[in-house]
């Protein structure tokens, strides 16, 4: 079998030393074994910024999406966190729905941000600003989980929906600024 020499290139090895730690910490406190070959090159690929090793592999073959944002700060990112920052790609788009609702809701709150505070939308409008923000094509689930959480508010017969003035956890506010740094376009 021929090995493929896939490069791995790391702006801040420090970042990266912390983040592997940090994943083989989180394996240790929860009882793992040791990893194996895969599960180490998937770790790898993580602390680099990366969703797993396939990801690393598509990257270096040109065939792979952006990979998710991998902010300077994120070993001070909660388990939570970092798990949700994986559900983005560069362009800070959900690229799929989080299994974990815990994960779920985090990314939900990025969602959240892109509303304007005291404007009236409509659904057409609401769809719009969702979907410039997910890459899998299921908008009406992610306006029910905006609307579920209270982030969005809207009229009974779902003629008019609103941003809902919500103050995120410090957990959240931390993954909110880990996205902002990562992605170049927020707020533009």
């Amino acid at each position: 079998m021929t090995r493929m020499l896939l490069p791995l290139s790391i702006a801040d090895v420090s970042s990266f030393a912390k983040n592997l730690k940090n994943y083989l910490s989180e394996r240790h406190a929860d009882g793992h074994s040791p990893p194996s070959h895969l599960e180490l090159l998937n770790l790898l690929a993580r602390a680099a910024g990366l969703r797993n090793y396939q990801t690393l592999r598509a990257a270096a073959t040109g065939s792979a999406p952006n990979p998710a944002p991998a902010p300077a700060h994120s070993a001070t990112l909660s388990p939570t966190a970092r798990k949700t920052l994986m559900q983005f790609d560069m362009a800070g788009r959900l690229v799929r729905l989080p299994n974990k609702l815990s994960v779920q809701q985090m990314a939900m709150w990025w969602m959240w941000t892109h509303f304007a505070p005291r404007r009236k939308y409509t659904e057409k409008e609401v769809n719009q600003v969702i979907n410039a923000h997910h890459t899998f094509g299921d908008q009406a689930t992610l306006r029910r989980e905006l609307v579920n959480m209270k982030l969005l508010g809207r009229k009974s017969d779902c003629s008019e929906y609103w941003k809902e003035p919500a103050r995120p956890s410090a957990d959240v506010q931390e993954f909110l600024r880990a996205m902002r740094q990562g992605n170049p376009n927020h707020g533009k």
